[in-house]
């Protein structure tokens, strides 16, 4: 007899990672597929007055401050970030389906709260290099917005060094936790006892994946930054 008996439908392991595997590549395939059908001409959406709008990146990259090694990044990190953000989709399914359990038919669920939280959290690790690519990390510029636009680029320039110091720290604490786990077969200590080490090797890729995006941002930032000087000259 299963210690899981008893619980009603209790979600198998392998789904849960096999799903959050192949549910973003079925829903990016329908989005290409609901792309090729012609669609009628709509009229550009004007923002509601007082609508938080997109602000112009400080430094407009131009296609010849990128190199293939940098759009290889960035393609990279945008896509994981609309890999990924179709998991918020499975979240909302869960919490449904435990709110009808629970309300209607008098029988919680053991695995949907632990397995929300693992998602979101996943799915914030692995956000890092997204927000990084589209200027959406937390940036303290109260002097920042005062500078033209080459000071803008050299202050991130010159900060990038504490980035890349927080990044490298991370990388290999990842790395620490990801071995230790894999290597012990880590579960978690919920009843539901899914495994673990996935989510430390979601820790250790989303580090990378914000590593990465970095350099990226370095490399276009310096290009941006020596073509600012020669245009001034």
């Amino acid at each position: 007899m299963s210690d899981l008996e008893g619980f009603g439908f209790v979600m198998p392991h392998w789904l849960y990672w096999g799903w959050l595997a192949f549910m973003p590549l079925i829903m990016i395939a329908l989005g290409h597929w609901r792309d090729t059908d012609p669609q009628p001409a709509t009229e550009p959406e004007i923002p509601v007055g007082g609508e938080l709008q997109e602000h112009p990146s400080a430094s407009a990259y131009r296609p010849s401050d990128e190199s293939l090694f940098t759009r290889a990044i960035d393609w990279m990190s945008d896509k994981t970030g609309l890999f990924i953000s179709f998991w918020t989709v499975n979240a909302v399914c869960f919490y449904f389906f435990e709110v009808v359990m629970r309300y209607i038919f008098n029988t919680p669920t053991i695995w949907v709260h632990e397995a929300s939280y693992l998602l979101l959290g996943m799915q914030y690790l692995l956000a890092g290099g997204f927000a990084l690519l589209h200027g959406s990390h937390v940036r303290v510029d109260v002097v920042y917005n005062y500078l033209p636009v080459r000071g803008r680029v050299g202050m991130d320039i010159f900060t990038s060094m504490f980035f890349f110091m927080f990044a490298l720290v991370l990388v290999l604490t990842s790395w620490t936790y990801f071995s230790n786990s894999y290597s012990m077969g880590e579960t978690t200590v919920e009843t539901w006892g899914i495994q673990y080490w996935p989510v430390k090797g979601v820790m250790l890729l989303g580090s990378v994946l914000i590593l990465l995006a970095g350099i990226s941002k370095l490399l276009k930032d310096i290009s941006v930054f020596i073509r600012l000087g020669r245009e001034a000259s």
